[in-house]
């Protein structure tokens, strides 16, 4: 059973206190068997928006819902035509200070896993081994008709060769990979079929928004957290219950959360601490803190 996309909550009641101070992160973080949670947030300073910060993407976009995409074939021609340009743009994006510190917290043997919501791979790239990708990646194509998984490179080349006059500029990427077309270049895309099957019904490797977290990645998550002697939210504002159950799970087995991001959170309420900072600002003077002691 599917759910229904959560895009947006509201806040009940007065704001939780947060703090600019990192005192307590460093100290919880620094008797290690960390777990951390990354939301959007963190892969900002890369040049890829959130969904829900000041600037969140969501202000002006709707992401496209799953059941938008398996309605046929005009909903998945809209998507790879924006996701085909915004691919480029997410395919360059580099890792930020805040990933290159959580690579760092794991190496000093602080940090045990990594979960992130972000589809993006900047962990990887910035070395951080292990990291259970909560929403997928953009990095791999699936068929919703038999299954198989191919490279998101691949399949970018069979778009191009299917889509030689095809060009377009984007002026602007949302944390999926999607970007802003006009609906004439959108009408002249074409779209290419699965080599296994034939069908047109391939999708990232990602889950969408209304689309279920598979349950074994999920009880892997909850694995980590169940082991973890604290959980590190990094700019995530928690609103999908994919991110939010675990931030509830620590809480509920007596488990510090830390909450490091900017503005408040759903989870806020579950928080021991919530610091208020730039992810790669706080994270680098937390790694810089950590290797003094």
């Amino acid at each position: 059973m599917r759910t229904r996309p959560t895009l947006s909550w509201t806040a009940v009641g007065a704001p939780l206190p947060r703090t600019t101070s990192l005192d307590e992160v460093v100290d919880v973080v620094g008797r290690g068997r960390v777990v951390v949670l990354s939301g959007a947030g963190l892969s900002t300073e890369s040049g890829i928006p959130d969904y829900r910060g000041a600037e969140g993407s969501l202000r002006k976009y709707t992401p496209m819902t799953y059941d938008e995409f398996v309605a046929g074939s005009d909903a998945r021609r809209r998507y790879w035509a924006r996701s085909h340009i915004g691919y480029r743009v997410m395919a360059n994006a580099e890792p930020n200070d805040g990933h290159r510190a959580v690579t760092d917290l794991h190496r000093a043997g602080l940090v045990t896993g990594v979960i992130t919501q972000n589809v993006d791979g900047l962990h990887q790239a910035a070395g951080t081994p292990g990291v259970i990708e909560l929403h997928g990646g953009l990095d791999r194509v699936t068929c919703l008709g038999c299954g198989a998984v191919t490279p998101r490179a691949a399949h970018d080349e069979r778009l191009r060769a299917a889509n030689p006059a095809f060009s377009s500029t984007a002026t602007s990427i949302n944390p999926d990979g999607d970007v802003d077309l006009p609906d004439s270049a959108v009408r002249a895309f074409h779209l290419v079929d699965c080599p296994a099957c034939g069908s047109d019904a391939l999708k990232p490797d990602v889950v969408f928004f209304g689309e279920n977290v598979p349950k074994r990645r999920v009880e892997r998550c909850n694995s980590l957290v169940d082991d973890a002697a604290a959980l590190l939210v990094l700019g995530s504002s928690l609103t999908v219950m994919s991110g939010l159950r675990f931030v509830r799970r620590a809480a509920s087995n007596g488990i510090p959360v830390l909450i490091i991001t900017r503005g408040p959170t759903r989870g806020d309420t579950h928080a021991a601490v919530r610091v208020d900072l730039p992810l790669g600002q706080a994270l680098t003077a937390l790694v810089a803190r950590l290797s003094t002691i």
